[in-house]
């Protein structure tokens, strides 16, 4: 190994084994106090933009930038100390955010209920042992996203296979490139994650592919995926979820990549569950005036999350534990239930008048997959040249700010001269 580019390959992949991740009340924590920090920075970005306009205007530029600092002062630093130094603090942290915002929006039943909620969140915390699950929210997420807004969820027509095959094209494309990539400069890979040779890339075209050989209307989306998703939970736990699990693996494409091939599953029903939720949230009921469907469906989002939240929970004790690698019922639930969270919240910004949304988001969201694909290249260039397992506190601190404010002020770049990195 002292050869290859990587010569801490092997250590670096067993730094990532046999963890449990977080519990669900630090994620349900973390889920509430990440997106209280965009509403508040929602609520005062008029007072340091000055109400002007400085979006796209290039004799601007230096105005420009100093929006984007603060909104990365606002939104990303915080965020990165309660991910890591300030991880102790997200309970209290939440709940003193929570004051201030609602306090500013001036809806003191709101504040109460939210306190309230989140000193029982504490209270359980303290009193309940510490159950602790391996997953990954993230990428869940992605994929429940895509379908909430998707053409499905907005009764848009089918478009034909072929031209769904040339649009899943360049993820097949990054999901080879990226393989490539990895095999070529040796970079460490934990093949439990998505097996030998699958990643999320090939996921996502996948559940693209699915989607459109077999089509279902919206309203009826969500029956489809339940159905795919309690058949594929039955097989798992009568014997399927042992062969993920074990290390053994055969000669064969299946074997090497079981975690990721058969995980397509779980994956293609949360895109069902997604496609319908979004139609009855959001885009089903055409005939209401607007100002009710916005009222309705940030109830009907807060009362899912609720739901979801606990059904998780009774399937994680009493059906399966949460498992984003074979993404079973639990995880599919869990990633419902989290991002309906945080989506209740960022609907929270309809209260506060003057809310708008931070120059920084505006950016990312003009370039989605290039800001990501620039953060899997940075990623991986921190980890090749600099030795992270044994970085010191403040060393890795000022790694990760780093790395985040160049993501950010690239993001903005591109949107400041009016790039649109469009792959499809």
């Amino acid at each position: 190994m002292e050869s290859s580019l990587n010569p801490k390959k092997r250590l670096k992949e067993e730094f990532v084994s046999n963890l449990k991740g977080s519990s669900m009340l630090e994620i349900a924590a973390l889920s509430s106090l990440i997106p209280l920090l965009f509403v508040f920075q929602h609520s005062i970005s008029s007072f340091y933009t000055n109400g002007c306009n400085v979006r796209i205007k290039k004799h601007h530029g230096s105005s420009y930038m100093a929006i984007l600092t603060l909104d990365f002062l606002f939104l990303l630093l915080p965020t990165l100390f309660f991910l890591t130094v300030l991880a102790e603090w997200i309970f209290i942290s939440a709940i003193l955010l929570a004051a201030l915002i609602f306090t500013i929006a001036a809806k003191r039943w709101l504040l109460l209920a939210f306190v309230s909620w989140l000193l029982i969140l504490e209270y359980i915390q303290e009193d309940m042992p510490k159950l602790r699950h391996m997953m990954d929210c993230g990428v869940g997420s992605f994929i429940l996203a895509n379908s909430l807004v998707s053409r499905q969820a907005r009764s848009l027509s089918f478009v034909s296979l072929k031209a769904s095959i040339q649009s899943t094209s360049p993820l097949l494309l990054l999901g080879f490139g990226r393989l490539l990539s990895t095999n070529t400069v040796d970079y460490q890979v934990h093949v439990g994650e998505y097996g030998v040779h699958w990643n999320f890339f090939f996921t996502l075209a996948a559940v693209s592919i699915l989607t459109s050989i077999i089509r279902v209307p919206p309203q009826y989306s969500g029956i489809l995926g339940l159905a795919i998703l309690i058949g594929y939970q039955f097989w798992l736990v009568n014997g399927l979820n042992v062969y993920l699990l074990s290390d053994e693996r055969g000669a064969d494409i299946l074997s090497k990549n079981k975690e990721g091939i058969f995980s397509i599953l779980g994956y293609w029903s949360m895109y069902l569950l997604g496609v319908q939720f979004g139609y009855y949230l959001f885009f089903g009921n055409q005939s209401s005036t607007k100002m009710k469907s916005i009222k309705w469906a940030r109830i009907r989002v807060l009362f899912f999350s609720l739901l979801l939240w606990l059904i998780t929970v009774i399937l994680d004790r009493h059906v399966e534990s949460v498992s984003r690698r074979m993404c079973n019922m639990a995880y599919v639930t869990l990633v419902l239930a989290q991002s309906f969270q945080v989506l209740a919240i960022l609907m929270l910004s309809d209260f506060i008048a003057g809310s708008r949304m931070s120059l920084l988001e505006e950016a990312v969201n003009r370039n989605l997959l290039g800001t990501f694909l620039l953060a899997n290249v940075l990623t991986g260039l921190v980890n090749m040249s600099v030795d992270t397992l044994f970085s010191t506190t403040p060393s890795a601190l000022f790694i990760l700010l780093v790395y985040a404010y160049v993501l950010s002020i690239s993001a903005g770049l591109l949107q400041f001269y009016g790039v649109r990195l469009k792959f499809w």
